[in-house]
């Protein structure tokens, strides 16, 4: 009997550790209508066009050329007494360069580790601060190649010039030219002072999406989806968002409230392999039964050694599961995920991130799951003087087929072979009632017309 559980979470996440955990589904916002319009205390406006051939309800999707410096606005648009406590005071923001691909974000540290790698010395993102305004205090941590950071005035006119060093190509499998470049985010984060004089009370997050193309490339891409947009019927056109000359950054929420829906998992009900009281173990043939003979019900295979990771398994725990099943290698890009956050994992997901071979083992290793045995066949103990009731009834009369005209009870066991080799199924069997290999002399199948064959590696196991 396998039962179903599912469980679903609900928990509360600070939105900058939200993009490293992108196995989450973002639930749609329950605001009241009158938030619809509601003015947001600051406001980032990228000064690069949008993409014509953006769908209408589609986020808007800006080009970039690798290397050229783009403004972003900082704009206050508070209302008369709104966040008075930042007034006269910095704030500072945070500007990262992140992966939009889902599966990207899977495997971030890692091809932010191959880019590096590739490009010693460089940088993803940086400020071009002889052109900035208004900047105070800009950073970039050496170890943090797509992150900067700044102080700013809200009251005062801020400016940020940044450049983007990578190009979308850079991420996607190369095959055989024209190759279609991954979608980036830039994200923008910002904190006031807490009591302490550290900048960790956060204020507003927005992000939106762009692509970046080599020198000129955003110019060409930006006008070859203005001719195909020209040459569509008015009809069509009406499906597609107008280019906008700027790109406003939309709001992401400070705090979201995530719902975490968990796949369900199995709990394994173990099968007793225990042999029938009674059994005596001087007996050294068996009789394996043609299937007539078997019970009607199919178990299922033998669970697997359980160490299977559950839902409430801690990041830790998580770590030495890896470390156990001999997922060493990949216990760094795991680094944060809990039990319930790798039981997420696509099959997809875990071939991306791992690749196949391993990736597939993985998933396996995750969902409890084992090799379907090659065949699967049962065997009954029965006794010598069980045998010769049998036949002194069946002399008298015969009222079963099944020749169990005496009422007793049969109890068969499963026995999954992997090899199909006579020495295997030697050992399952030895296994199977607590005896040695050395006991079992001889192993016969009986044929459908009562005949009896010797098991060897020649014989097929599977003939009637």
């Amino acid at each position: 009997m396998v039962q179903m559980k599912l469980h679903q979470i609900i928990c509360f996440f600070y939105f900058s550790d939200v993009l490293a955990l992108p196995i989450f589904k973002q639930e749609e916002s329950s605001l009241p209508p009158d938030n619809e319009n509601k003015i947001l205390p600051f406001q980032y406006v990228l000064c690069a066009a949008t993409s014509p051939a953006v769908k209408l309800h589609d986020e808007t999707l800006t080009y970039l050329n690798q290397g050229q410096s783009y403004e972003i606005r900082m704009l206050d648009n508070r209302k008369l007494g709104e966040l008075p406590e930042i007034n006269g005071k910095l704030v500072k923001s945070i500007f990262r360069v992140v992966f939009h691909d889902r599966r990207l974000q899977y495997t971030e540290h890692q091809q932010l580790e191959g880019w590096r790698w590739n490009r010693p010395g460089d940088r993803i993102l940086d400020i071009d601060i002889p052109m900035s305004v208004g900047i105070i205090d800009p950073r970039a941590n050496p170890t943090q190649l797509n992150t900067v950071e700044f102080l700013w005035d809200p009251a005062k006119r801020t400016s940020v010039f940044i450049q983007v060093h990578c190009i979308s190509t850079e991420f996607t499998m190369r095959k055989h030219g024209g190759e279609k470049g991954v979608p980036f985010r830039v994200q923008i984060d910002t904190f006031k002072e807490n009591e302490n004089g550290e900048y960790t009370e956060h204020l507003h997050s927005a992000s939106c999406q762009i692509k970046v193309f080599k020198p000129k490339g955003a110019d060409r891409k930006q006008k070859t989806d203005r001719e195909k947009m020209e040459k569509r019927t008015p009809h069509e056109k009406e499906k597609y968002q107008p280019s906008y000359e700027t790109t406003i950054l939309t709001e992401v929420k400070g705090f979201l409230l995530v719902t975490i829906s968990c796949s369900p998992w199995p709990e394994i009900t173990y099968v007793n392999n225990s042999p029938s009281p009674g059994f005596n173990s001087s007996h050294s043939s068996f009789s394996l039964g043609e299937g007539n003979g078997s019970p009607n019900h199919q178990p299922e295979p033998p669970p697997p050694v359980t160490d299977n990771l559950l839902p409430t398994t801690t990041p830790q725990e998580a770590q030495q599961w890896l470390h156990r099943n001999r997922f060493s290698t990949f216990t760094r890009l795991f680094t944060n995920f809990s039990g319930a956050d790798l039981l997420k994992l696509t099959r997809d997901d875990v071939i991306q991130i791992c690749g196949p071979a391993d990736g597939i083992r993985l998933f396996n290793a995750l969902k409890g799951r084992m090799v379907r045995p090659r065949l699967t066949i049962y065997v009954c103990q029965e006794s010598l003087q069980l045998r010769e009731q049998q036949q002194q009834q069946q002399q008298q009369q015969q009222k079963h087929e099944d020749g169990d005209s005496n009422g007793s009870f049969f109890v068969y066991h499963a026995i999954y072979l992997e090899e199909l080799t006579a020495v295997e199924l030697t050992e399952k069997i030895a296994q199977l009632f607590s005896i040695s290999p050395r006991q079992i002399s001889q192993i016969y199948k009986q044929g459908p017309t009562g005949i009896h064959v010797l098991i060897s590696d020649e014989v097929d196991f599977q003939c009637s």
